[in-house]
């Protein structure tokens, strides 16, 4: 589907704003009238927010449109694993102040708000952010940056949420001006969907707040190669020329990029929009959310088959984030295999290696 609306498009008379619940998803077209009573209990409990830019992408004919998948509620939501935990990656136990989670020793995250442009139907914060914003008052944002001043071994900053791009840019830029005069902190690092979900809100307001000479990486999320849009490629450049490097991270989602062609695909498109992959994270099993889980060994075996195929610049780290707060743990394919006398290596391209110990 191109961008924008075309002409036989549900969305095209609506107007240019979120659908933020069941019953503007309806009236959208996105979802059948007759689910109704059902997707009104899953809005009550999780948020709902499709931008029309995302709404625009959306085959509302194809049941398993991988743009649909993550952002439209399923009753499915409701029925809870018993693996599936509220605070998966153990936010709450290591947040020393609000908005503030230390678990690494040399950087910790920055939440100053919880809104975000779409709520992700498996999002493992799916508990704790809304429309409500979950915004730290002045008072509250203050404490948070004087936590990062008072720790000098904390070398990072991370900002996420909710998706800090939904913030003013003088807010935005407040933070960064504040945490850029720490001695301490060489990088800033935001997470965000905003430059594919809600493009409009990258302007030059915001680039501008994004502007400093402390290293700045900007972290996008997006799972498929269709969200990236013209009005996408628009905004990854806009912040591209204000000196901002950019990073990509997708979940691995049952139905939206767990073939090999769909992964591939969404890599080498955030590499055609100057996008770095960094991260494909396996599931963090939040409430509801089992329908989206990939195995492990499927994952491996996905970018197994990607090696080799795709260029190295395309290679992301494929983790899980540990409960407890324990980090991201790397669970990739393995090329090498300790054996007598040295390492028996596997090629990408085929064949293999031996590689013998070297003298001590």
């Amino acid at each position: 589907m191109p961008d924008g609306f075309p002409l036989n498009h549900p969305l095209r008379d609506i107007p240019a704003r979120p659908l933020r619940d069941a019953d503007a998803l309806a009236t959208a077209g996105l979802v059948p009238p007759e689910t109704l009573p059902e997707l009104r209990r899953v809005a009550a409990r999780y948020a709902v927010s499709v931008t029309p830019a995302m709404a625009a992408l959306i085959d509302p004919a194809d049941p398993a449109d991988p743009i649909a998948a993550q952002y439209i509620p399923t009753p499915a939501e409701l029925e809870t694993s018993p693996l599936e935990l509220e605070d998966p990656i153990a936010d709450h136990p290591h947040s020393p102040v609000k908005g503030v989670v230390h678990r690494y020793p040399d950087r910790a995250l920055l939440k100053p708000l919880l809104a975000c442009p779409v709520y992700c139907r498996f999002c493992f914060r799916r508990e704790q952010v809304g429309p409500s914003g979950g915004v730290l008052s002045e008072a509250e944002l203050d404490a948070a940056l004087d936590w990062f001043a008072a720790h000098p071994q904390v070398k990072e900053a991370i900002l996420t949420g909710g998706d800090p791009l939904m913030l003013s840019p003088r807010r935005l830029g407040h933070i960064v001006r504040r945490l850029s005069a720490m001695p301490h902190i060489g990088i800033i690092r935001l997470h965000t969907r905003v430059p594919v979900a809600d493009p409009a809100r990258v302007n030059e307001a915001l680039a501008e707040a994004l502007d400093t000479e402390t290293a700045l990486f900007l972290c996008l999320h997006a799972n498929h190669a269709r969200e990236f849009t013209g009005e996408a490629r628009a905004a990854l450049r806009r912040l591209s020329r204000a000196g901002v490097a950019l990073l990509g991270q997708a979940v691995l989602l049952r139905g939206v990029n767990d073939t090999a062609e769909s992964l591939e695909a969404l890599l080498r498109t955030m590499l055609e929009h100057r996008v770095k992959p960094y991260y494909l994270h396996q599931l963090d099993r939040a409430p509801g959310t089992a329908r989206f889980e990939v195995p492990i060994a499927e994952g491996r075996a996905l970018l197994q088959s990607l090696r080799g195929r795709v260029t190295g610049l395309a290679w992301p780290t494929y983790a899980l984030d540990l409960p407890q707060g324990q980090g991201k743990a790397p669970i990739g394919p393995d090329f090498a295999e300790r054996v007598e006398g040295g390492w028996k290596v596997r090629g990408p391209l085929g064949g293999g290696h031996f590689q013998a110990d070297g003298a001590d």
